[in-house]
């Protein structure tokens, strides 16, 4: 590693040298770029891997401004930390990728990266060129796909006992797997609730499931609403807080006397013109009330502002009104009850009002809520977290949001695998059979490969206190025996059949974290140089002092 100044130079004609970059940018080059990238993903990996697993540890982060986060959630803790080094950078990007598009998996994907990693470095240590090694785990990557896809198991008719063994799964690796079971089933009824069918394929609109959390009561007060909950109160202390049988409008229109765009000058010059202006504006409010309320509806829900007088015209009419609701919410309230959004009064007709069992004014903790249930074949609906403290009511969102996407990628993908690292020791051991297939150097790169995968299960029986030598050559023993679900039991420190003890993953996730792992590695492997250029504001060159976020070789100080 060398000022750019120094090292990025060629003699011309008189013998001076030519700078090329800039003064204070950086370089690193050769076997020092690659063993300071490896560091910083190894590093990364290190991080997560003891959360991995119903027995994985929990991590607390701090944030500068002293918020406080207890999550083993791969993606959260990553999000969280702030990673400097570009390699490192990586690393946290492919597990937020696989979070956006399967929600879990997200620490068996750092895990996995950093274990091609590591053991590429050992290749190169060999003299075996990094797109070798590239090209055989390309090849090894679509393989174990293949091979994953040979065994997986076909949910039939969206059956709902596999899809909560799947949910269940997600969440036994979380602060509320004791809780799983009820969780589990609030999770799938909502997720199938919302889910359309067309020509075949289902989708899931995971936007019409709302996620409310209050903290208090305890994770077992976690309930599923037939509709919505709005976090506003009833916008008059004369309305009816509960109306059963409810209709219910949505307004998308200001139910107040709009102000004109000009300055307008009035000369009122007698108390009867006065009052003659006040009462045109009260009857104009009265009529809005009236045309509403001639439709039948009994319940308003208001995008925008609401008058005082219209409030107590509404009042009078025992009509119950919540104001400044949110777009998002319009649009799953609109979803749930089935009324239209309307944005012009006159428009409102009986056919455009949505109905709901019961709309009532509850007190949640300190706050009033609006409940907006028992409709009918809501296609959106509302999951109301509760836990004992803040903490455990926002890790608690953090294992719902993971179980929705995994049910939401088995209903839309309808193939899964047993847990437990039995997908991975499976594939791991056919891809040794499938290696004498290859030839030279690359054979070396898909042994490696699949000795990598080997790290799912290894880190599995490692967070559970298990001898992870005794523990591997006894899975490796059963899987040649044929047994392919055999895997690790964390919770009981044994090897077991994973598919009897319904632990199960969606297909979707394992492809994923398989082709999201082999593309990171196969990116740094690949990079020889780093050029970095110096950071603005006079700080005379932007890298500390020994290089790349200011790595020793070998180490990773100043990582983070």
């Amino acid at each position: 590693m060398n000022d750019v100044s120094m090292s990025i130079q060629t003699g011309s004609a008189g013998g001076m040298p030519v700078l090329i970059l800039k003064e204070g940018a950086s370089e690193t080059k050769g076997k020092e770029a690659q063993k300071n990238n490896i560091n910083a993903a190894k590093t990364v990996a290190e991080i997560v891997r003891t959360s991995l697993g119903p027995r994985g540890m929990d991590k607390m982060l701090v944030d500068s401004l002293g918020d406080v986060t207890i999550t083993n959630d791969g993606a959260t803790i990553l999000k969280e930390i702030d990673v400097q080094h570009p390699a490192a950078k990586m690393m946290v990007e492919i597990s937020k990728a696989t979070d956006n598009e399967v929600g879990d998996g997200t620490t068996s994907v750092v895990v996995l990266a950093g274990s091609l990693i590591e053991k590429a470095e050992e290749l190169i240590a060999k003299n075996v060129h990094p797109t070798v090694i590239v090209d055989g785990y390309r090849k090894c990557a679509v393989k174990s796909i293949e091979l994953l896809n040979n065994i997986a198991i076909k949910v039939t008719n969206n059956e709902k006992e596999q899809l909560i063994k799947i949910a269940k799964t997600s969440m036994q690796t979380k602060l509320v797997s004791k809780e799983s079971n009820d969780l589990a089933n609030i999770v799938v009824t909502a997720s199938q609730q919302v889910s359309e069918t067309s020509n075949g394929s289902t989708k899931v609109d995971l936007d019409d499931i709302k996620v409310e959390k209050k903290s208090g009561g305890s994770i077992r007060d976690t309930k599923l609403i037939r509709g919505i909950v709005l976090d506003k109160e009833v916008v008059h202390g004369g309305m009816p807080k509960r109306v059963d049988k409810a209709k219910i409008a949505l307004i998308n229109s200001a139910l107040e006397i709009e102000k004109t765009e000009f300055d307008a000058k009035l000369n009122i010059t007698s108390p009867e013109q006065m009052k003659r202006f006040l009462d045109e504006e009260n009857i104009m409010l009265k009529s809005m009330v009236d045309k509403i309320t001639g439709t039948g509806a009994n319940v308003i829900i208001c995008q925008k502002g609401l008058d005082d007088i219209a409030q107590h015209y509404l009042a009078k009419a025992n009509v119950l009104t919540v104001r400044r609701v949110k777009e998002s919410d319009m649009t799953k309230l609109s979803r749930a009850t089935g009324a239209r959004i309307i944005n012009n009064l006159d428009d409102l007709t009986p056919k455009d009002l949505g109905s709901a069992d019961v709309v009532e004014e509850r007190k949640v903790e300190t706050d009033k809520w609006v409940f907006i249930e028992g409709c009918k074949n809501p296609k959106s609906v509302t999951i109301l977290i509760r836990g004992g403290s803040q903490r455990v009511v926002d890790e608690a969102e953090r294992s719902m949001h993971d179980a929705l996407m995994v049910t939401k990628d088995v209903l839309e993908k309808p193939f899964i695998v047993a847990g437990g690292g039995s997908p991975e020791a499976y594939v791991s051991g056919k891809l040794r059979e499938w290696t004498n297939t290859l030839t030279g150097r690359e054979q070396l790169a898909a042994e490696k490969f699949a000795e990598a995968l080997e790290i799912i299960p290894m880190t599995l029986a490692e967070n559970a206190g298990m001898n992870q030598i005794d523990t591997l050559a006894e899975l490796r023993s059963k899987q040649n025996k044929g047994s392919k679900w055999a895997g690790i039991d964390a919770r009981n420190s044994r090897i077991a059949d994973m598919s009897k003890i319904e632990i199960f993953e969606p297909l979707s996730v394992k492809e994923q974290i398989i082709k999201s792992a082999t593309e990171v590695a196969s990116m740094l492997l690949r990079i020889d140089d780093v050029i970095a250029s110096s950071k603005s504001g006079g700080m005379g060159g932007g890298m500390p002092p020994g290089g790349m976020g200011g790595m020793p070789p070998g180490g990773m100080d100043g990582m983070m």
